[in-house]
């Protein structure tokens, strides 16, 4: 894990909790094909170092389908197809800032750029959605959600849909933006995710307080 984040939660990866969690991973490697590879499951802190964040959206689980999760809240391999909530995501960009979709689904940009793409859970077993939920991670990234707020100022932090939302208790709203909206799932989308215009306003709020916007236009090519 990078440096920064390492240092930050060092202490979780000792708690009871832990332990508990890296057991069951390991039972779990030894019977299903787990999704995303090991070298990824801590693939949003390590393209995003703790001093860079800037953003944070949170996600649910990772991808559950062959070729999909790569560390990365809603992002996908470049060669694999947006799922419908990315390509919902691309539609609020378009409208909320101009940007044509790319051709490929793959947020890496974003992440080197200080946007933490953070899903609650870090791993999920093969065609098995929420099968990893409940386990321990969630412990993990809600520390991680915390220690961002306590130790930082004027982050943004992208609240898409109930979930998400129900971890706002964890950020200092006195020191950071909270945008919510709905999720942007095809099923939700239409109740407050298309035209929340989240990239605008967290850029807006970025330049108010002397930080540098993100560049949320992605490579057509990856």
């Amino acid at each position: 894990m990078e440096a920064g984040w390492k240092s930050i939660l060092e202490g979780e990866f000792e708690q009871p909790y832990f332990h508990t969690l890296r057991d069951f991973l390991q039972q779990e490697k030894g019977m299903y094909r787990l999704y995303p590879s090991d070298k990824r499951i801590f693939a949003a802190f390590d393209l995003c170092p703790f001093e860079q964040t800037r953003v944070v959206i949170l996600g649910q689980d990772p991808y559950h389908g062959p070729g999909q999760a790569h560390g990365l809240s809603f992002s996908v391999p470049a060669g694999v197809s947006p799922p419908p909530s990315l390509q919902n995501i691309f539609k609020e960009l378009r409208a909320d800032l101009g940007h044509e979709p790319p051709k490929h689904g793959n947020l890496e940009s974003w992440a080197r750029q200080g946007v933490l793409l953070l899903n609650s859970v870090l791993t999920v077993r093969h065609k098995s959605p929420g099968s990893h939920q409940n386990k321990g991670w969630e412990s993990f990234t809600d520390a991680a959600i915390q220690k961002l707020s306590q130790h930082t100022r004027h982050r943004v932090f992208l609240l898409w849909g109930r979930f998400a939302q129900s971890k706002e208790a964890l950020i200092d709203t006195d020191k950071h933006l909270v945008i919510k909206s709905a999720h942007p799932s095809p099923f939700s989308a239409h109740r407050g995710f298309l035209g929340s215009r989240p990239f605008s306003r967290a850029n807006a709020y970025l330049q108010a307080h002397d930080e540098p916007p993100v560049n949320w236009e992605l490579p057509r090519e990856c």
